[in-house]
């Protein structure tokens, strides 16, 4: 009888279903809320079902249940931290200082000694590995060099043996010698150049002693005041690169380590002789000596003729900082200078010294060395009035040196000139061409400094500002270049293939967007370029005299005029590169945490580091001001300001870090992940405490809410005591399906690599059931000169042991101690022995099939990942393990977990569903992410422990969605989505549009859902954005636009115009040939007549597939993100839909972050509203003729000065040497060419 009457209540369900679903509503509504309610409540009671069995979460919570929940620190934390980098870098400036001392001596023993021009070395540039060719010798007798009157000397290249190596970022290495680079512009064979060659080969010893005390010394280097830059160990340079543009004494190591701070006004002779070849040198000068800056520098650029006028326009009267932003804005505006009349050296001087002394007295600028650089074609007078008044208060002293580059071929007044620069304790060069340019404005650094080299033991410790090792930022903009000529031929390509159907405004606007998508994301982790700080220590030459030839080759036939006089010569720079992922590996982000992190802060506010540092732009291009990203931009406060109106708390915070002072406090801000697609409001705790002996600050912080606790084993779960009970701590690390977080520092060998991280750890959990096994103190050891103190307070012999000798590896205790707990507790995950039972099995393999699950995992707070796959057939099992372990083996850094932990406030059983951006147009599988936190509670604590979720395809659910809701949203009346808590399209009838924002899709009904409280619109601003400035567009400085400017304007235009319709007809011929072959080939095989509107419809084709050619610039913009208001009972969710005033029902799907949206089509909607995430240009307020850098410099932060400074010394004006110019023969045969040109134009 049980049977009838069961069957009968399932007719009658079943009825009454259909009643619901086809009976109107009240006020005739066609979405039914309480249907609408049984589908989210169905969907969220399969779906957590589906989750709380495959994850087999509760049997993880209880795993952790011997765990005890700790109270964070976190003043300890930071101050422990600081001291490890301490340590760290004390160690790096021990190594750097070592080389210093043993090049001094060397150079100084060596000083007698004869350039040897057949001594071989070891070039970087043209060594050759064995069994590689090396190019023949030169059968012809060698030609001679013009410039140095003497055969060009042939050495055959040396042979070395190189083998890669992971910790220089696998560069094949030799770790026996050094490598020498030459920068193209230097001839190596020169008698002082191959002299300090030969001499600087003696720093090899140095260079392997240094390296065996500390096997954690990344490339350490002496670039000499030549040019040169000795290497170690040896390497080839990288041939990726069109033009060798590297010159080590242009690098921000060298230049901070050589000079001090300075203050530079840059005056450009403005008047009418300053055409052709003289305009082209006197920029390629200021484009120079503005490489020669850093941050710490401060310069700006005038032009004068009878106005003295600054090349931007809102620099006037003022310093401005020498970061890449504003060297960018000074190269742009010099480059469109046009000189005018006559010049006023009188005003402009007098302009310089008024803005260099109001900048001292103001406490502005870098105040310390302070100078003024001339760059004309002769001064008519040597103003001397000018110099008494402003610079000669104080003999023998020169506040402001004077440095002066004389300009052109034939010139007169060069006395007056030169005069300038000898009496103010500068310099001065001559310079007749282009490529002499670089050497002869480098000569400027010696002589600024002269007051390091005459205070003899005085060596200033220099800290760089993060940079891209070896890259020049100049290449920025020729691979933005490279890349757009590839788009233009690709889209020409393109255009062969389907011909007029690229014309259409739907396919020019995917092309469009394609790109700008490509702008759009900008991820933080690239392995494109290593990025690092360098601490670096000048060189000194110990010499006080040398012989030295006074003669002033102005005049060719002088005489040779040899004679011993003062000198206080810079003989280069001594360094050591550190790594940023070094660095990173001593903060141990384990003890801060999910959605914990730290940052290091220099002393001009700028991070070293940070989680949203974005350098790169498009994956491999660096950013034009990438290293210049200030702390309050990448910390974004909640406070709904307005763009750069930069909250009163957050600079008084950053006050008080720059100044190195310790502190902490809570902010409330908002976080953007996801490459800047989704955003969370958190508030954070932070603390910051000084990097003693450098100018940075190290920074912690954490989430409020969950990060004041931490997970944390119990005593009696030491490994020691595991190992005495007797179990094997190795057999916790079974099997494969088990990854470790590679970015952080679990135990390190320093002198043994590993294939993975994984293998490394398991050497070391070997290790530690050893006899003898202890724990090291420290991650660093002590340079050797402390080590020796010490060791000769406790020893007879005063001998002190090498790292090598003694701890040659390091584990982190805390860490290791919650591994091996979390891999005991866990051990079972990965085996399945949950799922033995027949009933879970059968159940298993029930959800498999339904849902198509691939895989499930589960991350530990201490960076262990497990996992199991789900797989149909075995073949398959391979490939979806091992591309999961190698997309999502970051544990707490992985973005699922992030947002789980977050969600746990939200509801604690709730799944964060996920799935990729935009993943409906890449027409593969789309596969679905699911996560859930795991919190261990102890007494009134709480903190996360782990995550655990799974992996399973959008199909199966898209099948689920369909089955749950019938054919209800399979009608054109009805659209539903499932949207997640960002706004982002989970499922929809129409699966291309998967992955997309919402506002895309529907963004008068996304416009409804923020009006009422389902989701909170959040404004981010993106601080280190990049934009795009036409090549054509003309800068910021001012012109003079008269009838004849715009006469010359027009006829460029036509001529420009015409030369490129040629060009594209002769390289397009081919291809319009066989094209219209193709198309006007009647059946017969005859040509038919084109139409007259071919030459119309060719001309269109070439005018819209011709991209504008543009430049990178860098910008603010904005993003207006979502996320849904977390308010328990939002009344919003108990409205019904209302005909079309409310066409739409919206309801929570429970223990998810997802929403179900039922729709009513048929109401009208303003469908060119359109929302997006995608960024903003911010639109400021700027002034005419205004730039962003210039409303930047208008709102500058405090930054503190750097702490050495050495700007002069009572024994400098016994020094007489400023300077020579150039040998400069006349050329008859040139003389008469010109002449005759002259007459005949």
């Amino acid at each position: 009888m049980a049977r009838p009457f069961w069957a009968w209540r399932r007719l009658c369900l079943s009825l009454l279903f259909v009643f619901i679903h086809s009976a109107p509503t009240a006020n005739g509504d066609k979405i039914n809320y309480n249907l609408v309610h049984s589908w989210a409540d169905k969907l969220g009671l399969e779906l957590f079902s589906l989750g709380d069995f495959i994850t087999r979460r509760k049997e993880v919570q209880e795993s952790f249940k011997e765990a005890k929940v700790v109270t964070r620190q976190g003043g300890v934390i930071v101050e422990s931290m600081a001291k490890e980098i301490e340590m760290m870098m004390d160690l790096k400036v021990s190594a750097v200082r070592r080389i210093m001392d043993t090049a001094e001596n060397t150079a100084l023993s060596h000083q007698n000694d004869m350039a040897d021009k057949m001594f071989s070395y070891y070039n970087a540039k043209s060594m050759a590995e064995p069994g590689e060719p090396t190019p023949p010798p030169p059968t012809t007798p060698p030609d001679m060099d013009d410039q140095i009157g003497e055969p060009l000397i042939y050495v055959p290249p040396k042979v070395l043996v190189l083998e890669p190596r992971p910790e220089f970022h696998n560069t094949p290495v030799n770790f026996s010698v050094s490598s020498v680079h030459v920068p193209v512009n230097v001839f190596d064979r020169a008698s002082d150049v191959i002299k300090a060659i030969q001499w600087s080969e003696n720093l090899d010893q140095i260079f392997r002693d240094n390296y065996k005390n500390d096997p954690s010394l990344s490339w350490q280097f002496f670039g000499s005041s030549t040019g040169f830059m000795r290497q170690f160990p040896a390497s080839k340079w990288k041939k990726d690169v069109p033009v060798d543009l590297y010159d080590c004494r242009l690098r921000s190591w060298y230049m901070e380590a050589a000079t001090s701070p300075k203050d530079i006004i840059i005056l450009m002779d403005g008047s009418g002789s300053m055409l052709g070849q003289r305009l082209d040198i006197a920029k390629h000068v200021v484009n120079t000596i503005l490489d020669t800056l850093g941050t710490n520098d401060f310069v700006n650029i005038f032009t004068f003729d009878k106005e003295v006028s600054p090349v931007v326009g809102c620099f006037e009267d003022t310093l401005i900082q020498a970061n890449l932003g504003n060297i960018r804005e000074l190269k742009e505006g010099i480059e469109s200078f046009k000189p005018k009349s006559i010049a006023n050296y009188t005003a402009a001087l007098t302009r310089a010294f008024e803005i260099l002394e109001e900048t001292k007295i103001n406490s502005r600028g870098a105040q310390c060395n302070q100078a003024i650089m001339i760059i004309g074609d002769g001064a008519p007078e040597n103003n001397q009035e000018v110099f008494q008044l402003h610079n000669w208060r104080d003999p023998p002293y020169r506040p402001v040196r004077v440095f002066t580059y004389l300009i052109g071929k034939e010139v007169a007044n060069w006395d007056d000139i030169r005069w300038m620069a000898c009496e103010n304790q500068g310099y001065y060069v001559h310079l007749s061409d282009t490529a002499e340019v670089r050497e002869m404005v480098l000569n400027y650094i010696p002589v600024m400094a002269r007051p390091l080299v005459l205070g003899r033991h005085d060596h200033p410790v220099i800290w760089t500002q993060v940079y891209a090792d070896l890259e020049d930022t100049k290449l920025s903009d020729y691979l933005w270049d490279i890349k757009q000529c590839e788009e233009q031929k690709a889209d020409v390509l393109e255009y062969w293939k389907v011909h007029d159907r690229m014309l259409e405004p739907a396919e020019m606007h995917r092309r469009e967007y394609r790109r700008m998508k490509e702008t759009w994301n900008q991820p933080v982790d690239s392995n494109v370029y290593q990025f690092m700080t360098t601490v670096s220590m000048p060189i000194y030459d110990r010499r006080e005299n040398a012989l030295i030839n006074l003669t002033t080759d102005i005049n060719p036939a002088a005489k040779i005029n040899l004679q011993v006089t003062r000198i206080a010569n810079i003989l280069g720079v001594a360094g050591t590169d550190v790594p940023i992922s070094e660095i990173k590996k001593l903060l141990s982000p384990f003890m801060l945490g999910v959605n914990g992190y730290a940052f290091i802060v220099t002393n001009n506010g700028y991070v070293l580091f940070h989680p949203d540092f974005r350098p790169i732009f498009q994956g491999y291009i660096l950013k034009p001001a990438y290293n210049s990203v200030d702390m309050i931009e990448v910390e974004l406060l909640d406070d709904d300001r307005a763009a750069r109106d930069f909250n009163p708390v957050l600079m008084t915070i950053r006050d008080s870090i720059i100044n190195q002072s310790t502190g902490s406090k809570w902010m409330l801000v908002k976080n953007h992940f996801d490459e800047m697609k989704r955003v969370a409001r958190v508030k954070r705790q932070y603390y910051w405490t000084a990097i003693k002996n450098t100018p940075f600050t190290l920074v912690i912080t954490y989430p409020e809410r969950y990060g004041v606790s931490r997970v944390e084993p119990r005593t009696e779960q030491d490994i020691h005591r595991t190992y005495i009970t007797g179990k094997n701590i190795r057999s916790f690390f079974d099997g494969k399906r088990w990854k470790i977080h590679p970015d952080w520092l679990f135990c390190k060998q320093t002198n043994k690599t590993f294939r993975t991280p994984e293998t490394e750890l398991l050497y070391f959990v070997d290790r530690m059931s050893e006899p003898g096994w202890h724990w090291p103190s420290s991650r660093s050891a002590l340079p050797p000169e402390h080590a020796a103190a010490i060791f000769s307070n406790n020893s007879s012999t005063g001998r002190y042991p090498s790292i090598n000798e003694k701890e040659s590896y390091y584990c982190d205790r805390q860490l290791m101690q919650s591994l091996v707990f979390d891999a005991r507790v866990t051990k079972w995950f990965s085996n399945n022995t949950s799922f033995n039972a027949r009933d879970k099995e059968e159940k298993r393999h029930e959800f498999k099939q339904r849902f198509g699950i691939t895989i499930a995992f589960l991350a530990t707070h201490s960076g262990l990942t497990r996992w199991h796959e789900f797989h149909s057939n075995m073949a398959e099992q391979p490939s979806v393990g091992e591309s999961f372990s190698q997309n999502n083996k970051r544990a707490i850094d992985e973005i699922w977990y992030k947002r789980a932990v977050d969600q746990y406030f939200v509801h604690k059983e709730s799944f964060v569903y996920s799935v990729p951006y935009d993943a409906g147009e890449t027409g593969s599988e789309i596969i679905v992410t699911a996560s859930n936190a795991i919190f261990h509670n102890e007494s009134s604590k709480s903190a996360p422990a782990a995550v655990v979720g799974f992996q399973f395809q959008h199909s199966a659910f898209y099948k689920l969605f369909h089955n749950i809701t019938g054919n209800a949203c399979a009608v054109d009346d009805k659209d539903c989505y499932i949207l997640d808590n960002n706004g982002f399209v989970i499922i929809s009838s129409r699966v291309h549009e998967t992955g997309r924002f919402f506002g895309e899709v529907n963004g008068a009904i996304m416009m409804r859902l923020v009006e009422e409280r389902v989701y909170k619109r959040v404004i981010v601003y993106d601080y280190q954005a990049v934009c795009f400035e036409s090549k054509t567009e003309v800068n910021a400085s001012n012109t003079l636009l008269s009838p004849l400017f715009h006469l010359l304007r027009v006829s460029k235009w036509l001529l420009h115009t015409a030369l490129w319709y040629i060009v594209q007809l002769m390289r397009l011929a081919p291809g319009i040939s066989a094209h219209y072959n193709d198309v006007y080939m009647d059946a017969n095989g005859t040509e038919q007549e084109p139409e007259d509107n071919s030459h119309t419809k060719n001309a269109a084709w070439l005018r819209h597939l011709t991209l504008r050619r543009t430049r990178l610039k860098s910008c603010d913009m904005q993003r207006e993100l979502y996320m849904l208001y977390n308010e328990k009972d939002n009344v919003v969710y108990n409205m019904t839909a209302h005909a079309c005033e409310r066409p739409f029902v919206v309801l929570p799907i429970p223990n998810s972050n997802l929403i179900l949206l039922v729709i009513d089509q048929l109401c009208p909607r303003d469908v060119a509203l359109v929302l997006t995430v995608n960024p903003a240009p911010i639109n400021y307020p700027l002034a005419p003729n205004e730039t962003f850098s210039c409303y930047k410099h208008a709102r500058e932060f405090n930054r503190v000065r750097p702490q050495s400074c050495i700007s002069r010394h009572a024994n400098e004006s016994a020094i007489k040497l400023c300077g020579k110019g150039c040998a400069v023969y006349a050329n008859l045969t040139l003389l008469l060419l010109s002449h005759a040109l002259s007459r005949l134009l």
